[in-house]
């Protein structure tokens, strides 16, 4: 049977198995898809040995994006641009190819949410790997981005990664307060920090919740995420955590390794029906 994983650490909480495990059922292809749980800094040891085991194809998650992209020999467009791989393939040479899909994933939930159009202005939080993965559909649909981070630097070096591409506006946290700094009406929040896995919210001013801004958490859990309740409880309706993302972008991975593109709707509408048994879930 062929070998697909998801590497991270943490990975515990990854639905990635039972997705994949759906897609599966649903085109009638036969693999095994499992989670690694990597060691910090034995990402390349990890993955090579892997392969080195019969693997064909991975994710690749948190914290090992940036890592991932360094051990590739090839690279899709995707990939390239952004700077950062959160899906692997081995090829009939025996090459290392290496894609991202998360940007492409959140932009197909976006546009399905309707919570975006081309001219979107984002404020992005966050500039990690995760960040900097879904930065360069983003910008080709046509949005305005501005990144803020706990630490200014790293969202400055991301700015600085795209200039080529497009501006990319880089803010202090304590300078979205202030209209000299900050003159922008935000469209779209989307937390791109690993907050919400902490249980943690981010230091933004309330003063950006608009009544009519949409807010989106790339983590996801079983009930809203602690960004998306704080972005609730201060009168925001229009929330989504990343579920939808993670099946899209799951979906084109699946396409990379197999050539057939799941039907994500069914299988998204489907979780979400099942929230607390989706292991029992059925075509």
């Amino acid at each position: 049977m062929k070998l697909f994983a998801v590497f991270g650490n943490p990975i515990k909480h990854s639905k990635s198995p039972i997705i994949h495990k759906l897609f599966a059922k649903q085109t009638g292809i036969s693999q095994n898809y499992i989670k690694i749980n990597v060691p910090i800094n034995f990402f390349s040891k990890s993955i090579i040995n892997f392969f080195k085991n019969g693997g064909l194809g991975a994710n690749i998650t948190i914290p090992f994006k940036r890592e991932a992209y360094k051990i590739c020999d090839t690279l899709t467009n995707r990939a390239k641009y952004s700077g950062v791989v959160n899906t692997i393939k081995i090829t009939s040479c025996k090459k290392i190819l290496g894609d991202n899909t998360d940007g492409i994933g959140l932009l197909k939930d976006l546009n399905n949410l309707n919570f975006i159009i081309p001219k979107s202005n984002i404020l992005l939080l966050g500039a990690g790997g995760a960040a900097q993965g879904i930065i360069y559909s983003l910008i080709q649909f046509g949005c305005n981005i501005t990144i803020i981070n706990r630490t200014y630097q790293h969202a400055k070096n991301i700015a600085e990664y795209f200039k080529n591409i497009k501006k990319i506006n880089y803010l202090r946290i304590e300078n979205l307060l202030h209209h000299s700094f900050n003159q922008i009406h935000y469209d779209l929040i989307i937390n791109a920090t690993s907050s919400s896995m902490n249980g943690n919210i981010p230091n933004i001013p309330l003063s950006i919740l608009k009544p009519d801004i949409f807010c989106y958490d790339l983590f996801y859990d079983k009930e809203n995420t602690p960004f998306l309740k704080w972005c609730v409880f201060h009168g925001v309706k229009n929330i989504s955590d990343g579920i939808g993302m993670l099946i899209e972008q799951a979906a084109y991975a699946f396409y990379l390794w197999h050539g057939i593109m799941p039907n994500t709707k069914k299988i998204i509408r489907k979780y979400k029906k099942n929230i607390f048994n989706i292991s029992n879930i059925s075509d």
